[in-house]
């Protein structure tokens, strides 16, 4: 019955609600004792940690964002490319980035890093308003913000503008696919680890639900029109590559249709513009969980699972 379940969807949401909770106060109770001492701990200062920049003055930012950028310890090569990491809900932007090993990526590769970071003020858990439609819209709140973080990095650092990346853990997953959708002509690929598709929530109070259980129940084509809906008027395309991560173990953004181990029977991962979707890599990581990776676009290598991946599973996200 349609209301049994509803009941059902209500139970689960505010247990997600709670986990969110917990996971936002930074418990480690429950990890387990490998990955305890690589939790996504913040230092005591994060702005003080070398090589991070805080930049104020890179526009209207009406999402009222900071904006943090890391610079490689060997100075980007012209024409460079240029990665975005948005962080999931109560993590520092600075902690997150060096406790996944993105700053050590940076370094290695030569890549500036721009890392936007939420403010209480804007979201009690500081998690990025990925259900708000008012922050997630192109020219709007906090995602035009974080559009013009990447012009003012990618001019600042001489970057190559159609080498942009963005990734994103949890709420900021979510964010991520959003940005993608909304800014398809700024981002060349993109990775959403634990997050949600494009058009699942309007409000907190949906957002909680859809985390407890996939919804709301849409056709493939209905699906896909959220992200073209998103996108600048007229835009055919090409659309940004995407990679989609999450753990088995991740109680408390669940069963949705964007995750990958659901992809494989949940018909709501649409390939926008017939692009190919396919099973890239199946992996058991050194926890109790597993994870599928599964890629939409050109991407051909099977990935690796990555370190924030394998050290973030077992944390209620």
């Amino acid at each position: 019955m349609r209301w049994s379940r509803e009941l059902r969807i209500a139970r689960r949401s505010l247990r997600t609600a709670v986990k969110a909770v917990a996971a936002m106060a930074g418990s480690r109770t429950n990890l387990p004792a490998g990955l305890r001492s690589r939790a996504l701990t913040p230092p005591a200062n994060p702005r003080t940690s070398p090589g991070l920049t805080e930049v104020t003055d890179f526009g209207s930012n009406p999402g009222r964002l900071s904006m943090l950028v890391y610079v490689p310890n060997v100075a980007p090569a012209p024409n460079a490319a240029l990665i975005v990491l948005l962080h999931g809900c109560g993590q520092a932007a600075a902690s997150f980035s060096r406790d996944t090993g993105w700053i050590a990526l940076a370094d290695r590769l030569g890549i500036p890093l721009v890392l936007p970071e939420q403010a209480d003020a804007n979201n009690r858990g500081r998690c990025f308003n990925w259900f708000r439609p008012l922050h997630t819209g192109r020219g709007l709140g906090e995602a035009l913000s974080v559009r013009q973080m990447v012009a003012v990095a990618t001019q600042r650092f001489q970057c190559d503008p159609s080498r942009v990346f963005i990734a994103g853990l949890s709420a900021g997953g979510a964010m991520t696919a959003a940005l993608l959708a909304a800014y398809p002509d700024v981002f060349a690929a993109g990775a959403v680890v634990a997050g949600l598709p494009v058009g699942a929530a309007n409000g907190t109070v949906e957002a909680l639900a859809r985390m407890a259980e996939a919804g709301p129940r849409r056709t493939r084509e209905a699906w896909a029109q959220q992200v073209r809906n998103a996108a600048p008027v007229g835009f055919v395309g090409p659309w940004p590559r995407i990679s989609i991560w999450h753990g088995s173990a991740d109680d408390v953004v669940g069963r949705l249709p964007h995750l990958a181990h659901a992809a494989d029977r949940d018909p709501r991962i649409e390939l926008v513009a017939s692009a190919e979707r396919r099973t890239l890599r199946r992996s058991h990581l050194p926890t109790t969980a597993s994870m599928t990776c599964f890629a939409i676009g050109a991407a051909t290598v099977p990935p690796k699972p990555p370190r924030w991946f394998s050290t973030t599973t077992a944390i209620a996200t």
